[in-house]
């Protein structure tokens, strides 16, 4: 079996893990690609660095919520990376809401989602969304500055409710090591209510190692458990999960090719 990782962070700052060992390691568990999300001016920089060295490597260019009020500080230079180094840069993102720790204000949060959107279509590019307790707001947002052709929910978080918004919009979601946490029942019934050529498998490494790897630095090589936990939920065999999710990351991001 082959797997995507459809969203991580390599080389972030502060770690001490090497992203050069990450990625053998992800290889020799069956990793076929991954995409390296982009957070702000410089892990965006640094994921397109990454991309540019190992081909299985897509890369994203985003500013997260935690720092919309960076925009007018760091979007030109985003937006630059983006389109010169369109031939390595899968996606737009990780943009949207985090009403939870709500880092910037909400204004701020909008504008600094509406950009990135906007970028996503002008591009072509798939639209990587961060929603954290803020669905209505997501969903306002996107409906209203029109949904780009590929738009992605990274690490869902919601219900069946919403599940069923995002996939009235057209949009993918995937699903982190979350859907194996014992407290994620409702991640676990909206999983079973997405089809299986509209889900995508992610680690979100460094964060949220699934089960049996909770408390420790996640890693993209365990992407493989994360997509056994959501092939139990779904009642389907993993290698179907594998299979369908690579597929749809082609689709979604053009990568792997």
């Amino acid at each position: 079996m082959t797997w995507v990782d459809s969203h991580c962070h390599l080389g972030w700052e502060g770690s001490e893990a090497d992203p050069d060992t990450e990625l053998r390691e992800a290889r020799e568990a069956g990793v076929g690609a991954l995409v390296c999300v982009g957070t702000d001016l410089a892990s965006s920089q640094r994921a397109v660095e990454l991309a540019l060295r190992h081909p299985d490597v897509g890369a994203t260019v985003g500013l997260h919520p935690h720092d919309a009020s960076r925009l007018a500080e760091e979007w030109p230079a985003l937006q630059t990376l983006a389109r010169e180094r369109a031939d390595v840069v899968v996606g737009i993102g990780e943009g949207g809401f985090d009403f939870y720790y709500e880092h910037s204000d909400r204004a701020a949060q909008e504008d600094a989602f509406r950009a990135p959107i906007a970028l996503a279509r002008d591009l072509d590019r798939a639209l990587v969304i961060h929603s954290r307790d803020a669905w209505d707001d997501t969903f306002r947002v996107l409906t209203d500055a029109g949904v780009p052709r590929r738009t992605v929910f990274h690490c869902f978080t919601g219900g069946p409710d919403h599940a069923r918004r995002a996939l009235d919009l057209g949009a993918y979601l995937s699903f982190s090591g979350i859907v194996s946490f014992k407290k994620a029942d409702d991640v676990r019934a909206a999983a079973a209510i997405v089809p299986l050529d509209r889900m995508l498998v992610e680690t979100d490494a460094p964060y949220l190692a699934p089960v049996p790897h909770r408390g420790r630095p996640n890693r993209p090589a365990w992407v493989a458990e994360v997509g056994a936990a959501l092939a139990a939920v779904i009642a389907r065999p993993v290698s179907e999960v594998a299979d369908a999710t690579r597929r749809n990351a082609a689709a979604v991001f053009g990568h792997p090719s």
